[in-house]
């Protein structure tokens, strides 16, 4: 059986994992028969949000597994100890989390970096060739990870599309249903919600995603 390792960058869309995303995607592995393993980085988020107002809660941390495991039901790992030759394929999901906290793209834009331990496992699984499939903002990562030239797409966002532009990664605009596969790198992405305005709209793209990197594998 394959087994797809799942890195989660918190809970919540905007400190966290996307939660629709990340379980969208949980459950099209579990449908197609694929095990899993969820694993986040054991971190303090970048900041914790009012999920309510949407106002940053002053004098409020949250750490990033913790707070992951809510949406595993408990069953992750620490990022750090996980072990890429055990897995056959990784997918990240969105929610500003990816951009907060397994990176700081959301403060830094072009000039951001990757949370060391995601970009040790996820190049540790790329450089075996196996692939990696992103979701929704997670994309931007693409050419820190994958190297320059890395296709992917973020949906239609001009900014965010001309920030991995300028990291040396390629853009392509795409529906929400769609996916942009670059084949070379055996690296999948989908807008999800970037531009989805319903949870079906958002998992029809990942679902196909889903699909492609299990076939892949």
């Amino acid at each position: 059986m394959k087994k797809i390792a799942v890195i989660l960058s918190g809970c919540g869309v905007y400190d966290g994992a996307e939660i629709y995303e990340s379980v969208l995607t949980l459950l099209q592995l579990n449908e197609r028969g694929v095990e899993y393993q969820c694993m986040a980085p054991n971190i303090e988020q970048m900041h914790v949000v009012n999920h309510l107002t949407g106002e940053v809660a002053e004098g409020e941390s949250r750490n990033v597994l913790v707070e992951a495991a809510r949406l595993a039901r408990g069953e992750i790992i620490d990022l750090a100890i996980a072990d890429a030759s055990e897995y056959d394929a990784l997918i990240i999901p969105g929610g500003f989390g990816a951009a907060k906290n397994l990176s700081d793209f959301a403060v830094k834009g072009p000039e951001c970096q990757v949370n060391k331990d995601v970009l040790a496992f996820t190049q540790a699984i790329h450089q075996t060739g196996k692939p990696v499939g992103l979701i929704c903002i997670a994309p931007a990562m693409t050419p820190l990870i994958f190297g320059e030239g890395a296709t992917c797409t973020i949906g239609n966002d001009a900014d965010t599309a001309a920030a991995i532009e300028a990291m040396g990664g390629k853009h392509q605009d795409c529906g929400v249903s769609e996916i942009v596969v670059d084949q070379q790198r055996k690296v999948v992405t989908t807008p999800a919600y970037m531009l989805a305005g319903s949870i079906s709209e958002a998992a029809s793209g990942i679902r196909k995603l889903v699909d492609h990197v299990i076939d892949m594998a």
